[in-house]
């Protein structure tokens, strides 16, 4: 089955032009220019069936990054901002409320797409979407098949379907969040810098001093979490180096 990608852009150029490479690759595209309408398809039972969003930041009567955090509230499929503004602030601000990565605008398509790619390589391999996946996870578990199913201090982190728990307590991470989180804890204390994250998240080598992404994913993780920076339970800071399981 192709992946349900939604496009939401009220510059209809912009739109109108990702949605044509994305049609090429043979994604099934759901395009909106207006974001109160692509809200309403969200809330939809179609809506549930999304693997993608790509969403503009700057729109009229409710802005993209309110609508990451209306998807944030049900759902984790990665989340793709489009910024006008070449800012830090408004790319934190969009990592902060969920979202996974971001482009600046003017972007190359190609550049957009070889990110799309990446995100649903990254959130296919660490969810299993269907019933039948879920219940053949199961399977293998109750078979023995410890890989599936990572503890750590109190963290259950099932890989398959894409849980974690904290003691009883379900914690709601986005699919980056939970990628940071199970490369650390699979190193098992071993140090992975943040070029590292990069890679194995995003498939690129691409990676900045100045890029806070792995920075604010770190910090959206520990706050969910409950851990602190100056006495950390789960993720420590070695600075200049990377970032390590305690």
């Amino acid at each position: 089955m192709n992946d349900k990608i939604l496009i939401v852009d009220d510059e209809k150029e912009i739109a109108d032009l990702v949605e044509v490479y994305l049609l090429n690759e043979n994604y099934v595209v759901h395009k909106f220019y207006c974001a109160l309408k692509a809200l309403d398809f969200i809330e939809s039972d179609k809506g549930n069936e999304l693997d993608l969003a790509v969403l503009d930041i700057m729109m009229p009567g409710l802005s993209g990054l309110e609508l990451c955090q209306k998807i944030r509230e049900k759902h984790t499929y990665p989340v793709i901002m489009l910024t006008a503004r070449d800012s830090e602030t408004d790319k934190i601000t969009g990592l902060t409320l969920g979202a996974d990565d971001y482009v600046a605008k003017p972007f190359l398509p190609l550049e957009l797409l070889a990110r799309v790619k990446a995100q649903l390589r990254r959130y296919k391999r660490y969810s299993l979407q269907s019933p039948q996946n879920a219940q053949n996870t199961q399977s293998l578990q109750n078979k023995g098949a410890g890989e599936k199913v990572i503890f750590y201090k109190g963290l259950e982190i099932d890989v398959g379907s894409h849980e974690v728990t904290k003691g009883d307590e379900p914690i709601s991470l986005t699919p980056t969040e939970f990628a940071i989180l199970r490369i650390l804890c699979e190193r098992g204390g071993g140090v992975v810098s943040s070029e590292e994250l990069f890679k194995e998240i995003w498939g690129e080598e691409y990676y900045s001093k100045n890029n806070n992404t792995i920075t604010v994913h770190i910090r959206n993780l520990r706050e969910k979490l409950g851990d602190v920076t100056d006495k950390p339970k789960y993720i420590k800071t070695v600075w200049g180096v990377g970032y390590k399981c305690v």
